[in-house]
């Protein structure tokens, strides 16, 4: 299967490995950089707009070092009854956090954003999507860790692999989204800067 080429250089402006896995799905050559922003909060912002803040901040703090580049950032938020899940880091935490999440709506507020520094355009999207999860036993919960030891990703499951069990419900626009980088709003915001997939 031939890549396609682009005439410009593409650029993820990100760390993680999951969103680099779903790129990868476009099949256009692109490189991976580490944007290294500071990601809190700001004082009374919502987290929509942290999501979108953060999005656009990360494909400026590229644009430093790819100044003529088309450059990806994508943030995400997830919030449950206005409560804000953050990547557990350990499994003390991310037992809270599923104990905390069954039975319960979780919110994945997932912004896009597409920074073209050859045309100083900017594109930016918000993907909201609602997980409800199942209402699960604590013996489920340390089962689920055991095996997958998902202590990277906001509200502790991996909907892309075997966390996709803990999960009665899902709704979005975009099924990528959830896992970090929604596609068919990127396959939109390249078209408009000349990037045709297929």
């Amino acid at each position: 299967m031939k890549t396609q080429q682009i005439a410009q250089q593409l650029v993820l402006g990100s760390s993680s490995i999951y969103r680099r896995e779903l790129l990868l799905r476009l099949q256009i050559p692109f490189e991976v950089f580490n944007p290294e922003i500071d990601e809190t909060p700001l004082a009374d912002e919502i987290p929509e707009a942290t999501a979108l803040r953060l999005a656009a901040a990360k494909t400026r703090a590229v644009a430093v070092n790819y100044p003529d580049a088309l450059i990806i950032g994508a943030d995400q938020v997830a919030v449950l009854e206005g409560i804000r899940l953050g990547k557990p880091l350990n499994r003390t935490n991310a037992v809270k956090q599923l104990q905390f999440a069954r039975g319960r709506e979780v919110v994945f507020h997932t912004a896009l954003s597409l920074f073209n520094g050859r045309k100083h355009n900017i594109h930016t999207r918000l993907i909201p999507s609602r997980v409800k999860f199942r209402n699960l036993s604590n013996r489920q919960i340390e089962n689920y860790l055991d095996q997958e030891q998902p202590y990277h990703c906001a509200g502790s499951a991996k909907s892309e692999g075997l966390g996709i069990a803990l999960i009665e419900r899902m709704v979005s626009d975009d099924p990528t989204a959830l896992i970090g980088l929604p596609l068919i709003a990127l396959v939109d915001m390249l078209a408009c800067e000349g990037v045709e997939i297929v």
